[in-house]
């Protein structure tokens, strides 16, 4: 798959969707249904352009792929990083996007989002500012991953109105080079819709609970998974003192939980961003089960604060 353009004309989900060959698509269609007269095939080929994202699925397997050939990027040449900026509303998102594109000439290449557990605790709950607890309501990620998108596919629609009504000046002004420039930016529009990288903290439960929260996320957008290896109910910023880990087969069926749920809904480039709090925590869930030297559970266990 080729990864380079990541405009309009970027063919991984698209389908036919140069402005030229919706617009033939459109013409046909109507001509098959003469009883929608009262429908111009222009305004279904804009239409579908402003709109190129039919549900979240669409988005994260997009997404999915531009995270995946921007790693590849950066494994290659360490000086292509990306850069996450954490948002915790739709519009905050919304207005980041439209200001890197401004910024960096029309491109958001290798800008990305972050939401954060830390944020939707303190901002998204209906039990009031509790960051990194863990006491929010669960349906609060995939919701607000949902509302990230609706924003930066709004500004999607918006600017290529813009440019709809430019290029309707430029006939109606009988500028053909005009014509053609403004077609040439349609097809090579760079969406506002980048990756999102989601935290899923601990999973909010066990790996089953994982598993159905990781679909919703997924559902609404997600393509990067974050999930740490804590105790959910007794989740802690991972600054503070007193966090409870769990033993690594326990997060580890999390982390298989996750990716289930990736190639359940067809986005098999899904990406788990995983992170221990070994380092950092004394006390365990449960002491692991450890059946020789070296192996997982004896691992997990030399992180524990106590004596032989």
């Amino acid at each position: 798959m080729n990864y380079q353009s990541r405009g309009i004309s970027d063919q991984a989900i698209q389908g036919p969707s140069s402005y030229k060959a919706e617009l033939t698509a459109a013409e046909a269609l109507l001509k098959d249904h003469p009883a929608w007269n009262g429908v111009t095939a222009e305004a279904v080929a804009r239409m579908r352009l402003q709109n190129r994202f039919k549900t979240g699925l669409d988005i994260a397997r997009y997404t999915a792929d531009v995270m995946r050939a921007d790693m590849a990027a950066y494994d290659a040449d360490p000086t292509k990083y990306t850069q996450s900026l954490g948002c915790w509303h739709g519009f905050i998102a919304q207005q980041k996007l439209i200001s890197i594109k401004k910024h960096f000439g029309g491109k958001t290449d290798r800008r990305y989002l972050y939401l954060s557990g830390w944020m939707i605790a303190a901002l998204r709950s209906e039990f009031g500012p509790l960051p990194d607890q863990s006491m929010h309501e669960k349906t609060s990620v995939p919701a607000l991953i949902e509302e990230l998108y609706t924003f930066l596919r709004q500004a999607d629609a918006r600017e290529l109105n813009d440019i709809f009504r430019e290029l309707d000046a430029a006939r109606k002004a009988g500028d053909k080079a005009k014509e053609a420039a403004l077609i040439d930016k349609i097809d090579n529009f760079q969406t506002h819709v980048v990756p999102v990288i989601a935290d899923i903290d601990a999973g909010f439960g066990n790996a089953e609970a994982t598993y159905l929260l990781a679909k919703k996320m997924i559902e609404a957008g997600a393509c990067a998974l974050q999930i740490e290896n804590q105790v959910s109910d007794e989740k802690q910023c991972g600054h503070q003192d007193g966090k409870v880990t769990v033993p690594h087969e326990v997060f580890i069926a999390k982390i298989r939980a996750c990716r289930h749920a990736f190639l359940e809904l067809g986005v098999d480039n899904g990406i788990i961003v995983t992170r221990t709090d070994s380092l950092g925590a004394g006390l365990t869930q449960q002491i692991a089960v450890s059946h020789k030297p070296g192996d997982l559970g004896d691992q997990y266990n030399s992180f524990l604060d106590c004596d032989e």
